[in-house]
C-alpha cells in the first residue's frame, strides 16, 4: 500500500506535488496520518499484552523459592509390630469394652479356603486354633528391603464394644433379625475369623422348628437349632472364610422361632432369644508394611478403619509459644474430625524414648522448637539451625514443609510440620487441616509455598442438621453416616423403625404450626385394621394413622410438629406396625410379602424463629456458640503465659472436642499465650484454659457465681471455704463482659489433678452428654475410673449467671416470643383495658347525666 502511495505521488505535475497542495494531495496525507496512528497503537497495544502477560505468568506458574532436594526413589517404610494390648486406664470387672489382642505362639497351618460355610460347632469353651487362610492382600507391597514374615496375630472383639448392644441383643418375634458392624484395619491380612455366639432363648421355642442363622455381608456362615431347655447358656462357634472380610463388615443374625405346630402369635412374648454381651468376634491376621506417602494420608496416623483408638503423639517444644499451640490444635480438631466418633488417644511426649509400642509421633514446629529434626534423616536436612534446599540454601521463613519418615528401627512413624519461621510452620499444618488442599498432597515430602484461603461457611449452615430453609424435604437431611436419606423400605411384622437425625439448631425456637406431610406406600397384603403407620419424636408419638387401604399404594398424612420437642439431639422415627391379612397363613414369605416405604419427597414446612438465652452449658453439648460458624473462625483460646503442660493438655482436648462438634473444610480459630488482642477480645467468644492462680481472664471469674480464688478458697452465693485438697475441675461459662453477645468459657481447677478432670469431662462421651447449666464441677470417686462408665466421676451443676437473650427476628416474632413467655401479662393488660374502659365510661355516663340531657 505504501508502495501505491508513492508512485501516485511521483506521477504528481512538481507545482501540485510540492507548491500548491491540492485536495487529493491532502486526502493522501490524511490518509498517511491515519495509517501511522493505527500503527502506533496497535504497537502499544502488543506491549501492554506483553507487560500483562509476563506479570500474570508468576500468578499462574508460580516460580519456585527453593531447589527440591533429590530423593530416594524407596519410600520411608513403617512397619507395625505385634504384641498384647493392655488398656492403661481401668481393669474392668465384668464384660470389658476394649478389645484384647494376643499374640499366637506358632503360626497357624496353612489351608485352602473353602466355598461353602462350615457348620459352627456348639461347645462351652470356643476354639482359639483355627486355619490360616491363603488369599492374598489387597493392600501393595512396599518395595524396601522386608522384615521376616510378622508372627500372626489374634484379635478379640467382643461385641459389647458396640453401643447398640448394652447387656444382650435381644431377637423378639417370629422372624427377628439383628446386626452388628465391624471393619478391618487397613494395614491388616486377615488369615482367619471366627464368630463365637453365647447365648441363651425361650425354653418355649419349638427345637425341630426354630433356628439361628449366622450371616456375614448378606453370606451364611452357618445355622443352629435353638433346642436348649431352660433357658440354658450354649456358645456356637462360626467360622467366617477370610475373602468375605471387607473394609467394612456387618454380622447378621436372623433367627426364625415358632411356640406353635401351626401360627405362632408374633406378638407372644416368649418368642425371643438373647446374643450374650461376651460373644466375640475373633480376627487372626498379620500387619503388614506401610509404605509413607501423602497420596494415602492421613493413614498410618490416623486410620478410620482401625478397631482400636488412634494414638497421637505430639513432641513437646522446647518452649509453648502461642504459634506453636495454634498449629497444633488446629491439627487436633482436623485429625478428630477425621476419625469422627472414634476416639482418639493424644499424649505429650518430652523425648522419643517415651514413645510407646504403635504410636504416631507428630513434629511440630521450627528447628529452634524441635531440635530432634536435626538428628534425623530428613529430605530436607537442618544444619547451624537452619531447614537447607537442594542447593544447600536456607529454606524461605514463609515456605513450609512436611515430611515423612521412621523412628525406632522402623516401627514409629513420623510426621513432620516444620519451615525456617513460624509463617512457614503454621502454613504446613494448614495444608493438612484444609480437607480441599490436602487432596493433592504425595510423596515423602511436601513444600507448601502458597496456600488458598478457604472461605468461612455462614455461621448457621451446619452439616447435620436441620436446613435454615424452614420448607424442605426428607432427602434434604443427612443420615448418620452423612449420606442423604432415600427411600428406605422395611418388611415383616416386626419391622425395625426409620430414625432419622431431626436436629434443630441450638438457636431455633419453634412456634405453632410447624408440620410434616408424610409420604409413604405399603403392600396390600397388610390387615387395614390392625396396620398402622406411626411418627416419634425422641420416643413421643405425635402421629399415626390406620393403614386402611385394601390395594395399599402411596398415602400422605399430615403431621402437627410440637414446637417443644424437637431439641438439637432429636430423631425422628417412622414405624410400620404391619400385620397379615390372613392370619392362618404362616411362612417367612408371607411375612416378608409385609412392606413399608418413607418416601423421601416427605415434606416439612417449620415456624420457627432465632433466639437464644446465654449462657447456658447444655448448649455447648452441640458447641454452640463457639462452632457458629462451623470453621471455628468466630472463636479464640487464651492460655497463661507460660502454659504447663497440664494446660496444653486441656488445650488438646478442648480441641478434640470442637471437632467432634463441628463439620468444615477448615480450622480457622487462634490461641494466644497471655493477654488478649483488644479486637479479639470484642469481638469473638474466648475459652480461658489455666490453673486458677494464672487463669488469664480474670474477668470471667469475678461474678456473682461460683468462683476460685487463692489459698484453695472458694465463693459461691456469698459463702466462702477453704478446700484441702482441691482436685475438682471446673466448667463455667459467662456472657462476656466486654461485649455481651458474645461467651467466656472457663476451663480452670485449683491444681494439675483437676485440669485432668476437665479434660476427662471434655473427652468421655458419657460425662458431656451431662453438662447443663452454667457450672459444672467434676471430680472422680474411684482411681481409675472407666471411661465408658460415668458412675465413676461425680458432676455438680450450678446456675447462677444471669441469662442474656440474643435474638434476631423482626418486631412482629419478637412481640409473639413475649407474649409467650410473659403469657399473664397479657390477661393482666386485658383486665386493665377492661377496667379502663369502664371507667370512662362510667365517667361519660356521669357527665351526661348532670348535663341534663337525659
Amino acid at each position: 500500500m505504501f508502495r501505491f502511495l508513492f508512485d501516485r505521488l511521483s506521477n504528481l505535475p512538481g507545482e501540485r506535488r510540492w507548491n500548491r497542495p491540492g485536495r487529493h494531495s491532502r486526502r493522501v496525507l490524511s490518509l498517511l496520518a491515519v495509517i501511522g496512528f493505527i500503527g502506533v497503537s496497535l504497537n502499544g497495544m502488543a506491549a501492554n499484552a506483553n507487560t500483562a502477560a509476563s506479570q500474570s505468568q508468576p500468578q499462574n506458574q508460580p516460580k519456585p523459592q527453593i531447589v527440591l532436594p533429590k530423593l530416594s526413589t524407596e519410600p520411608p517404610v513403617y512397619y507395625p509390630e505385634s504384641g498384647v494390648r493392655v488398656d492403661p486406664l481401668y481393669e474392668p470387672a465384668a464384660f470389658t469394652p476394649a478389645p484384647a489382642l494376643t499374640e499366637v505362639a506358632q503360626a497357624a497351618q496353612v489351608a485352602p479356603d473353602s466355598a461353602e460355610p462350615s457348620e459352627p460347632s456348639d461347645s462351652a469353651e470356643p476354639s482359639n486354633q483355627s486355619p490360616a487362610s491363603t488369599e492374598p492382600s489387597s493392600q501393595p507391597r512396599a518395595r524396601a528391603t522386608r522384615r521376616p514374615t510378622q508372627p500372626l496375630s489374634q484379635y478379640v472383639m467382643e461385641f459389647n464394644r458396640s453401643p447398640v448392644v448394652g447387656n444382650r441383643l435381644r431377637l423378639q418375634g417370629v422372624y427377628p433379625e439383628t446386626r452388628i458392624g465391624f471393619t478391618r484395619p487397613r494395614n491388616w491380612q486377615i488369615e482367619d475369623a471366627q464368630v463365637i455366639l453365647r447365648y441363651q432363648h425361650s425354653p418355649s421355642l419349638l427345637p425341630d422348628k426354630s433356628k439361628l442363622l449366622v450371616r456375614v455381608n448378606d453370606t451364611s456362615i452357618g445355622s443352629i437349632n435353638l433346642d436348649r431347655k431352660n433357658a440354658q447358656l450354649a456358645e456356637a462357634t462360626f467360622t467366617i472364610p477370610a475373602n468375605l472380610i471387607q473394609d467394612y463388615n456387618e454380622i447378621s443374625m436372623l433367627a426364625e422361632q415358632q411356640t406353635a405346630e401351626t401360627c405362632s402369635n408374633p406378638a407372644d412374648p416368649m418368642l425371643w432369644t438373647e446374643i450374650l454381651p461376651d460373644s466375640k468376634l475373633v480376627l487372626d491376621y498379620r500387619p503388614q508394611p506401610v509404605a509413607l506417602n501423602f497420596s494415602s494420608y492421613p493413614f498410618p496416623f490416623l486410620d478410620p478403619l482401625s478397631l482400636e483408638p488412634n494414638h497421637l503423639t505430639y513432641l513437646r517444644p522446647k518452649t509453648y509459644s502461642s504459634d506453636w499451640l495454634t498449629a497444633t490444635a488446629r491439627f487436633q480438631t482436623a485429625a478428630t474430625r477425621q476419625v469422627d466418633y472414634r476416639p482418639l488417644k493424644t499424649t505429650l511426649a518430652d523425648d522419643t524414648a517415651q514413645l510407646q509400642r504403635d504410636d504416631r509421633l507428630m513434629i511440630i514446629g521450627t528447628p529452634a522448637e524441635q531440635p530432634i529434626l536435626s538428628t534425623l534423616s530428613l529430605p530436607f536436612p537442618v544444619k547451624n539451625g537452619q531447614l537447607l534446599d537442594g542447593d544447600q540454601n536456607p529454606v524461605p521463613n514463609e515456605v513450609g514443609l512436611l515430611m515423612l519418615t521412621t523412628l525406632k528401627d522402623k516401627g514409629t512413624p513420623v510426621l513432620i510440620a516444620t519451615g525456617n519461621g513460624a509463617t512457614g510452620v503454621r502454613q504446613a499444618v494448614q495444608f493438612l487441616v484444609q480437607s480441599r488442599d490436602q487432596q493433592i498432597g504425595t510423596g515423602q515430602a511436601v513444600t507448601v509455598d502458597q496456600l488458598s484461603e478457604v472461605p468461612t461457611p455462614e455461621p448457621r449452615n451446619w452439616a447435620g442438621y436441620l436446613p435454615t430453609k424452614n420448607e424442605f424435604q426428607l432427602k434434604d437431611l443427612s443420615l448418620y453416616d452423612r449420606q442423604p436419606f432415600q427411600d428406605v423400605t422395611v418388611r415383616g411384622t416386626n419391622a425395625p423403625p426409620i430414625n432419622i437425625p431431626f436436629r434443630a439448631l441450638p438457636d431455633d425456637r419453634f412456634l405453632r404450626g410447624s408440620t410434616m406431610l408424610l409420604r409413604y406406600s405399603y403392600s396390600p397384603q397388610v390387615n387395614s385394621r390392625t396396620s398402622a403407620v406411626e411418627v416419634k419424636i425422641d420416643g413421643v408419638t405425635i402421629g399415626s394413622k390406620r393403614l386402611d387401604s385394601t390395594v395399599g399404594g402411596p398415602k400422605t398424612f399430615r403431621v402437627n410438629l410440637p414446637e417443644n420437642l424437637i431439641q438439637p439431639d432429636s430423631t425422628l422415627s417412622v414405624n410400620f406396625v404391619m400385620n397379615p391379612r390372613e392370619l392362618g397363613v404362616c411362612g417367612l414369605e408371607t411375612d416378608q410379602q409385609l412392606w413399608g416405604t418413607l418416601h423421601g419427597d416427605t415434606g416439612f414446612k417449620l415456624v420457627r424463629d432465632t433466639v437464644v438465652n446465654l449462657p447456658d452449658l447444655k448448649l455447648f453439648k452441640t458447641g454452640f456458640p463457639f462452632t457458629a460458624p462451623q470453621d471455628l473462625s468466630g472463636m479464640a483460646v487464651v492460655l497463661p503465659a507460660n502454659p504447663n503442660d497440664a494446660e496444653v493438655g486441656t488445650l488438646l482436648a478442648l480441641s478434640e472436642r470442637l471437632g467432634r462438634l463441628s463439620q468444615a473444610d477448615s480450622v480457622k480459630y487462634d490461641v494466644y499465650t497471655g493477654e488478649l488482642p483488644p479486637t479479639v477480645r470484642d469481638q469473638q467468644h474466648i475459652a480461658g484454659i489455666g490453673l486458677g492462680s494464672r487463669f488469664p481472664i480474670a474477668e470471667a471469674l469475678e461474678d456473682q457465681g461460683f468462683n476460685l480464688a487463692a489459698a484453695f478458697s472458694r465463693f459461691w452465693g456469698g459463702s466462702r471455704v477453704y478446700a484441702l485438697p482441691d482436685q475438682e475441675g471446673v466448667l463455667k461459662s459467662n456472657n462476656s463482659p466486654w461485649n455481651r453477645e458474645r461467651v467466656l468459657l472457663a476451663l480452670t481447677a485449683q491444681t494439675e489433678a483437676g485440669l485432668q478432670e476437665v479434660q476427662a469431662l471434655l473427652r468421655q462421651d458419657p460425662l458431656f452428654s451431662q453438662i447443663r447449666g452454667d457450672t459444672v464441677l467434676v471430680s472422680r470417686n474411684q482411681p481409675n475410673p472407666s471411661p465408658y462408665d460415668a458412675s465413676g466421676y461425680n458432676l455438680k451443676f450450678l446456675e447462677e449467671a444471669p441469662p442474656q437473650r440474643i435474638q434476631q427476628s423482626n418486631s412482629f416474632n419478637q412481640l409473639i416470643l413475649f407474649l409467650q413467655d410473659y403469657w399473664f401479662l397479657l390477661l393482666v393488660g386485658m383486665l386493665s383495658l377492661a377496667l379502663l374502659l369502664y371507667a370512662l365510661s362510667q365517667l361519660f355516663l356521669n357527665r351526661v347525666a348532670n348535663s341534663g340531657d337525659v
